[in-house]
C-alpha cells in the first residue's frame, strides 16, 4: 500500500504538487508564516520604536528616499522572470534557472552602473546630505546581494517550503534591527542605517545558500527566456506600475515636502502599514503560488480566497482601528514621542488605503496567478493615474496632510477592484471582509468612548488594548459564531500535522 507522503511525492510530470498538498502546504505555510515571523515582526516594532527616539524625522525622510530610489531601480533588475519561474506549471528546468540568474545579474550591474553615475544628482534633487549618499551607494551593494539569492528562493516558493524560506528573512530582521538600533544609540545618525543593510545582506546570502543549496551558473537559451517573459513581462508591467505608485511617489514628493515631510508622512504610511508587514504580507507569499496551483478548480479557488481574506482583515483591521485611536496616547506618555505629534492626523487619514489593501492585495494576487494579468494591468493603470495626478496636487496645496488625504482617496478607490474580481472568482465579501469590518468598527467606538473619560497614562493605554481586544473577539464570535474555533483549530493541526 501507498502511504500518503509516498502518493504526494509521486507527482505528475507536469504537475509538481498535488491538490491536497498544496492546500495542506498552503495553511501551513501561511498559520507557520505569521506565527514564526509573529515574533520578529515584534522585534521590528521594538526597534523602530527606539529609533523614533533616536532619530530625528529629516534623518528617517533621508532613508525612506534613498530606499525609494533603491527600489525604484530594483524592479528593471527582474523584468518578472522569478514570478513566471514560480507561476509556471511544469517544473522549471536548469535552462530555465541558469538564463533567468544570467539576465538578472546583468540587469543588476548595468543598474548599479547608472545608479552610481547619476547619484550626485539624486542627492542634490533631493537634498540628501554625504551620509545619504553613501546610503545610496551601501543600498545599491545589498541589492546586488538580494538578486543573488532570487533562484533558491524561487526554488523554496515552489515548493511551499516556507519554514524554510523564512528562516533567512528571520536572520535578516533581527541582525538588521541590532545593528540600527546600536549604531544609532551611539550617535551615527544615518550612518546607522549603512552599517544594518550591508549587514543584512550579508546574512541573508550566506542563509539562503546553506538552506537551498543551489550552484549558480551563467547560461542564456531565447526559447526558455521568450517562454518566461510571456507572463514575466505583463507581470513586471504590473510591479513597474506600483513601484512608480510607492517608490516613484516618495522620490517626487521628496522634492516637494522635504526630507522633514516625507519623515512624517512616511511615518504615518510605515504605522498605518504595521498590520500589513505583520499578517498579509505572509499570506500572499504563500498563497500566490498556491492559487496558481488551483488555476483549474474554481470551487477551492473560491473557498480559499474567502478564507485568506477573512484571516488577513481579522487581523488587521481591529490593529489598524486601534494603533489610529491609541496613539495619541501612546505620544503622550512617552516624552521623546512629542517630535512625532505632526504624523498623527496623516495616521489616520493613510489608515483609511490600509483597510482597502488588506483586501485587494489578495485580490490582485489572485487574479495574477490565473493568469489574468491583462486585468491587473488596468486597475495598476487607474491607481497609478490617481496617485499621480491627485498626491502631487494635493501636496502642493496642503502639504502633509493633503498628500495623506491623497494616498486616502486612492485606496477607497479600490472598490472598483473587488467589483471587477468578483467576475473571475466569486468570493463572499461579506463572509471575507465584511464581519470583521463590522466588527472592527465596534471596537473603535468603544475605545473612542474610553478615551474620553480615562487618564492619559501608561497604565490606561494597557486597559484600553485590553478592553479592545475582547471586545473585537466578542463582536466576531456573535457574527462568524463557533466555526472561528474550527478554523483555529484545523489552522493548529495543519502546523504541526507532519
Amino acid at each position: 500500500m501507498i502511504s500518503v507522503e509516498q502518493e504526494e511525492e509521486h507527482l505528475d510530470p507536469t504537475n509538481e504538487i498535488a491538490l491536497e498538498t498544496v492546500k495542506s502546504r498552503s495553511v501551513r505555510g501561511v498559520l507557520a508564516l505569521t506565527g514564526r515571523t509573529l515574533v520578529l515582526n515584534v522585534v521590528t516594532l521594538v526597534a523602530q520604536g527606539f529609533l523614533w527616539a533616536y532619530l530625528s524625522p529629516e534623518e528617517f525622510g533621508i532613508f525612506w528616499i534613498v530606499s525609494a530610489i533603491i527600489n525604484f531601480l530594483s524592479y528593471f533588475s527582474d523584468i518578472g522572470l522569478a514570478a513566471a519561474l514560480i507561476q509556471k506549471k511544469e517544473e522549471p528546468s536548469d535552462e530555465d534557472l541558469k538564463t533567468t540568474f544570467t539576465v538578472q545579474q546583468a540587469l543588476v550591474l548595468f543598474l548599479l552602473l547608472i545608479l552610481f553615475i547619476v547619484s550626485p544628482i539624486l542627492a542634490k534633487v533631493n537634498s540628501l546630505t554625504q551620509e545619504g549618499q553613501i546610503l545610496l551607494y551601501a543600498l545599491g551593494i545589498s541589492f546586488f546581494m538580494s538578486s543573488l539569492k532570487s533562484i533558491p528562493s524561487v526554488l523554496l516558493e515552489r515548493k511551499l517550503e516556507f519554514g524554510k524560506f523564512v528562516l533567512p528573512q528571520v536572520l535578516e530582521t533581527f541582525f538588521y534591527n541590532i545593528a540600527v538600533v546600536f549604531f544609532a544609540w551611539r550617535g551615527f545618525g544615518i550612518t546607522s542605517f549603512t552599517y544594518a543593510v550591508l549587514i543584512r545582506g550579508i546574512i541573508g546570502l550566506v542563509a539562503i545558500y546553506i538552506l537551498k543549496p543551489w550552484k549558480p551558473g551563467l547560461h542564456f537559451s531565447r526559447s526558455s527566456l521568450r517562454e518566461l517573459l510571456r507572463f514575466g513581462l505583463p507581470y513586471q508591467l504590473n510591479t513597474f506600475l506600483a513601484v512608480l505608485k510607492d517608490d516613484g511617489m516618495t522620490i517626487a514628493l521628496g522634492t516637494i515636502l522635504g526630507p522633514f515631510g516625507v519623515g512624517i508622512l512616511g511615518t504615518a504610511r510605515r504605522l498605518s502599514q504595521y498590520p500589513l508587514r505583520f499578517f498579509m504580507d505572509n499570506v500572499t507569499k504563500v498563497t500566490f503560488p498556491a492559487f496558481s496551483r488551483m488555476q483549474d478548480s474554481q470551487d477551492h479557488l473560491k473557498r480559499i480566497v474567502t478564507r485568506s481574506i477573512f484571516f488577513i482583515t481579522f487581523l488587521v483591521f481591529p490593529s489598524v482601528v486601534g494603533l489610529t485611536i491609541l496613539s495619541p496616547v501612546l505620544i503622550s506618555v512617552i516624552p521623546k514621542y512629542y517630535k512625532w505629534t505632526p504624523a498623527l492626523i496623516p495616521l489616520a487619514i493613510v489608515s483609511i488605503d490600509t483597510i482597502f489593501a488588506s483586501v485587494t492585495t489578495q485580490l490582485t494576487n489572485v487574479l495574477n496567478a490565473i493568469g489574468k494579468i491583462k486585468v491587473t494591468f488596468k486597475l495598476m493603470i487607474m491607481w497609478t493615474v490617481l496617485t499621480l495626478v491627485l498626491i502631487p496636487f494635493l501636496s502642493f496645496k496642503f502639504g502633509v496632510i493633503g498628500a495623506s488625504i491623497g494616498y486616502a482617496l486612492v485606496g477607497s478607490s479600490s472598490i472598483v477592484a473587488i467589483v471587477v474580481a468578483k467576475k473571475y472568482v466569486d468570493f463572499s465579501f461579506f463572509e471575507s471582509a465584511g464581519k470583521t469590518a463590522l466588527a472592527a468598527m465596534f471596537m473603535g467606538i468603544t475605545l473612542l468612548m474610553l478615551r474620553m473619560f480615562l487618564p492619559v497614562t501608561t497604565y490606561s493605554l494597557w486597559i484600553m488594548i485590553l478592553v479592545g481586544a475582547v471586545v473585537y473577539f466578542l463582536a466576531v464570535l456573535v457574527l462568524v459564531g463557533l466555526s472561528l474555533f474550527t478554523d483555529v483549530k484545523k489552522g493548529i493541526s495543519a502546523i504541526f500535522s507532519k
